[in-house]
């Protein structure tokens, strides 16, 4: 959108629109006019639908002149990652495979989207089916950090990611099965959360159901708050679906957070952070400790690292889900993908299960963890973002396209909600502080990542 737009919180666009000082038209339209001059340099998007971003501007608008009360995303432009269903347009999953495919119904998040007055510009781009935490496809080729084009902006929620943090849209919807939203928005500098597993419907099932999180990527706690209240709660076409009301997450950025219990662990007792990483997110740390909490340093979080865990569940799920793909055209998937696929494949079943059983151990030693802490901090990645064209950054070369993250996946396997926020910069990247709940409790992640946030100077890339 226009630069006088660009970087205005969806709170304050809400409050423009509502005082008649810009119209949902006028906004739209500066967005795609944004869009269209960023695309060359950062490749954000995969299906432009302005037609239908227009037509629900000017619902909006109509509604504006008759009075109408304002819906909670009225006349917002908003964009949807490529894995979620947006009725009658194109879903290509970032693959070759599926370029042509066409969605035949919303997704139910985005079903809402469209109900509270949100305008989805088009599809951002992802790594394809999810799989890798870099920011590329066969497909849509190489999507670039706004911060510095030579550097990934993460993945898979890649184009999300990037699009937001260059004031395209105020938010973005994307997802997260091994940190697919908290990574790429720790690379650019945004606040993202996977909220609790099923708080947020999913529909049609993904092809990692037990993993699979749909959430909020945004450049203010408030704003992700904001978005989630929209696309959360209960929805009967999804058997996880949590049931319970949805707390009032932009009530909770208001909340101070003297008394919360916060362990601290700078690798969870595996990860291999880069020295700077540490500092910075330590110093973060300080920062909550001096708002009132009360902050443990706890170096072994984990007894061992839950990386096969997690692999044997989402790389056999993906696998699973692909094998026509994998037996008959394997040359149009990503040879990466063709790999872990075929190593994920390649397990007997009777492990596949014993790694099921040692999941659920582990969910419950998370959870007699949380008995003592309302909170859990960490850095996000282990470094800060890296050259585009890489799968795996060399110094993590024996990892998976994803368990070189460290601190991302354990939660996809116990659940919890978990968001990153800017803790500063590192050589003038952003580096991303992960804040991990209890069970259910968002509200504690919200109002404290609102409380760090405060704290802070805006940060935004130069020359977007």
């Amino acid at each position: 959108m226009g630069d006088d737009l660009a970087y205005r919180s969806a709170v304050e666009l809400l409050a423009l629109i509502r005082t008649r000082q810009i119209s949902p038209m006028e906004l739209t339209e500066a967005c795609l006019r944004r869009i269209e001059s960023l695309e060359p340099a950062l490749n954000c998007f995969v299906t432009l639908t302005p037609e239908l971003a227009l037509a629900s501007a000017r619902d909006a608008e109509r509604e504006i002149m008759a009075g109408q009360p304002l819906r909670p995303l009225h006349g917002l432009p908003v964009s949807v990652k490529d894995l979620i269903a947006v009725g009658g347009v194109r879903q290509t999953f970032g693959s070759r495979t599926c370029r042509d495919h066409i969605a035949e119904s919303d997704a139910p998040s985005v079903a809402r989207l469209r109900a509270a007055g949100a305008c989805i510009v088009g599809k951002t781009t992802t790594s394809e089916f999810g799989c890798k935490a870099a920011g590329d496809s066969p497909l849509t080729g190489i999507t670039r950090n706004p911060w510095n084009t030579g550097k990934t902006p993460g993945g898979s929620s890649c184009g999300a990611a990037a699009s937001v943090a260059a004031g395209v849209t105020p938010f973005a919807l994307g997802t997260d099965g091994g940190g697919s939203i908290r990574e790429p928005c720790a690379l650019t500098g945004l606040f993202g959360i996977k909220p609790q597993f099923a708080r947020v419907p999913v529909f049609p099932a993904a092809a990692t159901p037990t993993l699979a999180h749909v959430g909020p990527l945004a450049r203010t706690v408030r704003d992700a708050a904001l978005l989630l209240a929209v696309i959360a709660g209960h929805d009967r076409r999804d058997p996880f679906s949590v049931a319970e009301p949805v707390p009032d997450f932009v009530a909770a950025c208001d909340r101070p957070v003297d008394g919360m219990r916060v362990a601290w662990s700078p690798t969870l007792g595996y990860a291999k952070p880069a020295r700077e990483m540490v500092e910075i997110t330590e110093k973060a740390v300080a920062v909550l400790e001096s708002l009132g909490c009360h902050v443990d340093l706890v170096e072994n979080v984990m007894a061992e690292d839950p990386a096969d865990l997690w692999t044997a569940e989402f790389y056999a799920g993906i696998g699973t889900r692909l094998k026509q793909q994998h037996r008959e055209t394997p040359h149009l998937l990503d040879p990466a993908l063709v790999a872990v696929i075929d190593r994920a494949l390649a397990g007997p079943l009777d492990a596949y299960y014993a790694s099921v059983f040692k999941r659920y151990e582990f969910r419950e030693k998370m959870r007699q963890f949380f008995e003592r802490y309302d909170l859990l901090l960490t850095p996000q990645t282990p470094i800060p973002a890296f050259d585009v064209g890489i799968d795996v950054p060399a110094q993590f070369a024996g990892r998976n396209l994803c368990t070189w993250q460290f601190y991302t996946y354990p939660f996809n396997l116990t659940g919890q909600p978990s968001a990153t926020v800017c803790a500063g910069l590192a050589d003038g990247m952003p580096v991303g502080l992960q804040l991990v709940g209890r069970t259910l409790d968002e509200y504690d992640v919200v109002r404290a990542a609102a409380a760090f946030e405060a704290t802070q100077p805006a940060r935004r890339p130069a020359g977007v």
